[in-house]
């Protein structure tokens, strides 16, 4: 499995991002040649060189109609500086990724994505509605040129799985166009909510609100650097310089196997049928339990009981715990979080002799099995009046 580890202990930004992922790939020029034939309306993008407290690294260079913007730490500012550029609402910004970038459509709704998260940031923030938004966060071309290159650099680096550490804020205050606001600035910190994310160390704004979108849209999950044998490292450079080095770093690498993690919530009854047991169980699954399974236990003053378990992912543990509660007479649930090792999993249809089966293949971990679907298995058996060992040997040994 593909991981792409992101190092942010000096934050994001756009162009950091960019550069860092940039850096990971095998012909970095050739990608800069598709970018600027995307067509950000101005937009010309170059590949610069750079090099903080001694690191190499690249950085994105954008600039719009020949004028570069102040970089990445350049914050909201920039009103009244002429209308040579774009002042965008949602909308605009919406009707230049749609009419005008020359884009794959699966890349052109992850750039419309990250701008939401960004604009419903700022109306927030702000106080107005997402419609009422005029601001350079939402509108320079610039922005758009940061958020579609590493859209489409995540595209193509594709990566099974996005691990990030927490993210690096900074300190102290950053001047807008609204006067001076505390770091991290507001639609950055309502963005990064749920995100583990620190300040203190180093003045200055070290994750800007583009970077912080680009993040809470792509990071499956923020924590310690998994195992990985990397084998690929880019780093991308801000344009600041700060006592630690600026840089956002990339490692890409394979991880061993797929891993996940599930919950596990369990309770113990001693005073439901067997009837009402499967009732549950069947109701559980409906919330959204990937497994229900129960275990025959000894209980208090010698009573026979059942304990029951429900796996789950997180987004779904709040609904099954309320249908255990609502469908069962438990008093509590325990719930713990666990890691599973996963075999990669994909199910194709197999023409049989008896018409097409689906056949599930699972690889991973130096196994590679297949196993055809119950139900259509049994669906023919019963139809043909044959032995359910017979139609399974069929679809799994491609006996057609």
């Amino acid at each position: 499995m593909k991981v792409l580890y992101l190092d942010l202990g000096m934050g994001a930004a756009g162009d950091m991002l960019a550069g860092a992922l940039l850096g990971l790939l095998p012909d970095p020029d050739s990608f800069i040649r598709e970018l600027n034939a995307v067509g950000i309306p101005g937009v010309r993008f170059e590949k610069e060189q750079s090099v903080k407290c001694g690191i190499a690294g690249t950085h994105v260079r954008v600039t719009v109609n020949g004028a570069e913007e102040g970089g990445e730490h350049h914050h909201h500012g920039h009103e009244g500086e002429g209308d040579s550029h774009h002042h965008g609402t949602p909308e605009e910004i919406a009707r230049v990724v749609n009419e005008r970038l020359n884009v794959p459509e699966r890349v052109r709704k992850e750039i419309i994505a990250v701008y939401s998260l960004i604009s419903e940031a700022e109306s927030a923030v702000h106080g107005v509605p997402v419609t009422d938004i005029h601001f350079h966060e939402v509108g320079t071309m610039d922005a758009l040129a940061d958020v579609t290159a590493v859209c489409m650099l995540i595209d193509r680096v594709a990566p099974d799985e996005i691990v990030a550490s927490p993210v690096h804020v900074g300190a102290g205050t950053v001047r807008c166009a609204h006067g001076i606001l505390p770091v991290p600035a507001p639609a950055t910190a309502h963005i990064l909510r749920g995100a583990p994310t620190y300040g203190g160390a180093i003045d200055g704004e070290l994750c800007t609100p583009t970077g912080a979108a680009l993040l809470r849209r792509f990071v499956t999950r923020f924590g310690d650097m998994p195992v990985v044998r990397v084998e690929k490292i880019g780093y991308g450079m801000g344009t600041k310089d700060f006592p630690a080095a600026n840089c956002v770093r990339a490692m890409l690498g394979e991880a061993e196997g797929k891993r996940d993690r599930v919950y596990e919530l369990s309770f113990n009854v001693d005073d439901m049928t067997g009837e009402e047991i499967g009732f549950a169980a069947e109701m559980l699954f409906s919330a959204g339990a990937r497994d229900v399974f129960t275990v025959p236990v000894g209980m208090k003053k010698g009573r026979p009981g059942t304990m029951i378990t429900a796996i789950c992912d997180r987004e779904r543990r709040e609904a099954v715990v309320a249908a255990i509660f609502a469908h069962t007479t438990t008093l509590g649930v325990r719930e713990s979080e666990v890691g599973r090792y996963v075999l990669d999993r994909e199910t194709r249809e197999k023409a049989t002799r008896f018409g097409a089966v689906g056949v599930k293949r699972s690889s991973g971990y130096g196994v590679v099995r297949e196993k055809a679907e119950y139900d259509d298995v049994a669906r023919i058996a019963k139809e043909n009046g044959l032995g359910f060992r017979a139609v399974k040997k069929a679809a799994e040994d491609g006996d057609d």
